[in-house]
Parts: C-alpha cells; sequence; structure tokens
C-alpha cells in the first residue's frame, strides 16, 4: 500500500509539474509534441532495448503476454456486445470500436513504463502489454477501423481518410521505433549479445529520460482539458467504456492469472496492475485519424487516468 501511494506521488508530481509548464507556456505551443515525439523515437525504444535484453524471453513472451493479449480482446468484444445490443443502439461501427479500444488499450507508454518502475519495482513488467499492443493489437484495430469507415468522408466537405491494407498496416507496426526498439531487446536477450560499454552506456543514458519525458508530456496534455461535454451525446459511452477499462479489465486479468495460470501472488498483482491502467492516448490520436469516436476516446482517456488511481491501489490493497 504505501509503495503504491509513494510510487502514485512521484508520478503525479512529475505530471503536475509538466501541467505547471503547460499552464504558463514556458516551452511554448509545441513542447507537448515534441518531448512525446523524442519519448516516441528516441528514449522509449531505448528503455524498451535494455529492460527486455536485460530479461529472459519467458518474461516478455510468457503468461504475461498471453494474459494482455485475451484480457484486452475480451473486453473490446463485450463493449462492442453491450454497446450494439444493450446500451449504444444506432452507433456507427466505427464509435463502437473506438469506444471498445478505450475500454481495453492500456497507456503502456506514459504510465505503465513509470507504474512497473515506481509501483512494481521492475520496468520489465511493463514491457509483455506494450510488446501485444504493437505488435498483435495495432494492426487489429487499425485493419478493422480501414474496413467500418471504407466510405467515410464521401458525403461531407473532408477529405477522405486514404485507405490502408492489413498488409500495411502490419509493415507500418513492423517499423515502429517501439517495436524495432522490443525486437532487438528479443534478439540480444536471446543470444546474449552486449554492445561495446560506451554504445551501451548511451542508450542507458538515453533509456533514463523516457519516463520524465512521458510523464511531462502526460501533464501538459492536462492544459485546457473539458471532460464529459452534456452537448457532445457521448457521455454513456465514455462511462461503459471507463467502466469496463477500470472493473471488467482487471477482473479478467485476475481471473486469468490467478485460477488460470495459477501464478503467483506477485505475478497476479502485476497482471492486475498493468490490466488497470488507464486508457491509452494513442485510441484518441486513432479517433482522430479515422474521423470516428474522437470525444468517446477524449473523455474515456482523462476519466480512466483520474479515476485508476484507486483501482490500482485497491488492487494493491487486495493482492499485495
Amino acid at each position: 500500500m504505501g509503495a503504491v501511494l509513494s510510487g502514485f506521488t512521484i508520478i503525479w508530481l512529475i505530471i503536475g509539474v509538466g501541467w505547471i509548464i503547460g499552464r504558463f507556456g514556458v516551452l511554448g505551443p509545441d513542447a507537448r509534441v515534441t518531448m512525446s515525439r523524442v519519448a516516441f523515437f528516441v528514449a522509449s525504444p531505448c528503455l524498451l532495448f535494455v529492460t527486455i535484453s536485460e530479461s529472459s524471453l519467458r518474461q516478455v513472451l510468457g503468461p504475461q503476454f498471453v494474459i494482455a493479449a485475451l484480457g484486452a480482446l475480451s473486453t473490446l468484444v463485450v463493449f462492442i456486445l453491450i454497446g450494439r445490443f444493450l446500451l449504444l443502439k444506432g452507433r456507427a461501427g466505427s464509435d463502437l470500436m473506438i469506444g471498445g479500444m478505450s475500454a481495453s488499450l492500456v497507456n503502456g507508454a506514459n504510465l505503465g513504463f513509470p507504474i512497473a518502475a515506481y509501483v512494481l519495482g521492475d520496468v520489465a513488467l511493463a514491457a509483455p502489454i506494450i510488446m501485444f499492443q504493437l505488435a498483435i493489437y495495432t494492426p487489429i484495430y487499425v485493419t478493422a477501423l480501414d474496413l467500418l469507415t471504407r466510405n467515410q468522408g464521401t458525403t461531407t466537405k473532408v477529405r477522405p481518410r486514404p485507405r490502408i491494407s492489413a498488409l500495411r498496416s502490419i509493415g507500418q507496426s513492423a517499423v515502429n521505433p517501439m517495436i524495432i526498439g522490443a525486437s532487438l531487446g528479443l534478439l540480444f536477450s536471446w543470444q546474449g549479445l552486449s554492445f561495446p560499454t560506451p554504445v551501451q552506456e548511451a542508450i542507458e543514458l538515453l533509456a533514463g529520460a523516457s519516463i520524465p519525458l512521458m510523464l511531462l508530456a502526460f501533464g501538459l496534455s492536462l492544459v485546457g482539458s473539458r471532460p464529459l461535454d452534456k452537448a457532445a451525446g457521448r457521455r454513456r459511452d465514455a462511462f461503459l467504456a471507463a467502466g469496463l477499462k477500470l472493473i471488467l479489465h482487471p477482473l479478467l486479468a485476475w481471473l486469468l492469472a490467478g485460477v488460470i495460470f495459477g501464478l503467483e501472488d506477485h505475478q497476479v498483482l502485476v497482471a492486475v496492475v498493468m490490466a488497470a491502467l488507464p486508457t491509452a492516448q494513442n485510441v484518441l490520436v486513432t479517433a482522430v485519424r479515422y474521423q470516428a469516436g474522437e470525444v468517446i476516446a477524449r473523455d474515456t482517456v482523462l476519466l480512466t487516468t483520474i479515476l485508476a488511481i484507486p483501482t490500482v491501489v485497491l488492487a494493491a490493497v487486495l493482492l499485495g
């Protein structure tokens, strides 16, 4: 309990610094984008490489990877079924897909690494869920949204979005910097390889910048947020997605880790905490790209980011 609260205190203090920087415009209007891009293209791939290369293959591609996959995909399906047949009748398929992603795609990059480091004690514990989302989940949802929004934009002044084939989406994922860093880490772990000392130390220094940059960028993104606007008409979608994200997804992780896989207590806690992470900001980026479910994605990201704290604290109390 104390470790969880201490970990979140560290995280939110740095996020708070990011918010202050953004509120007073210290670094200019492009600071969030610049920090995010440096973290995404440079620091986070280095962090993935360092953590995975120093971990065993079983730790990255073992039960936690399978739990992440089954939990996320099951939550996605549950949202779509509830939305389609019960609460959200009449919604477009693309809106339901974005809602399902909001309920199941975790913020493994911005918050997964820091929480794994400060709450669970090992940054490598975030690697399995990030690997699943980048290598498997991303091609799935990009292909699905491409099919669901194929004719979108034909009746509006908005220029139609270019179509992306399944093969191309897989190819784009393959050159994702996070995938490259993780893949190199897997190769070095498997073969027992290592870089010369100066190169390794440079990579480790860059990796050390990842977590502060991500937290500062997230704090910057909170400036000016206006959640749950009644006029947008998507409150039910956001509440449903947030509820499934913070309740169903962790419960599925607990069931898979503790009952089906029979993992030891700490590994069960790891699975539950990783599943209880807030909705990934990638969902909003994807929603904007496909011109679908933007309000759902934005509101769910903010709701889950605030409410994930008591969820993780409760998980630590019950399972820690």
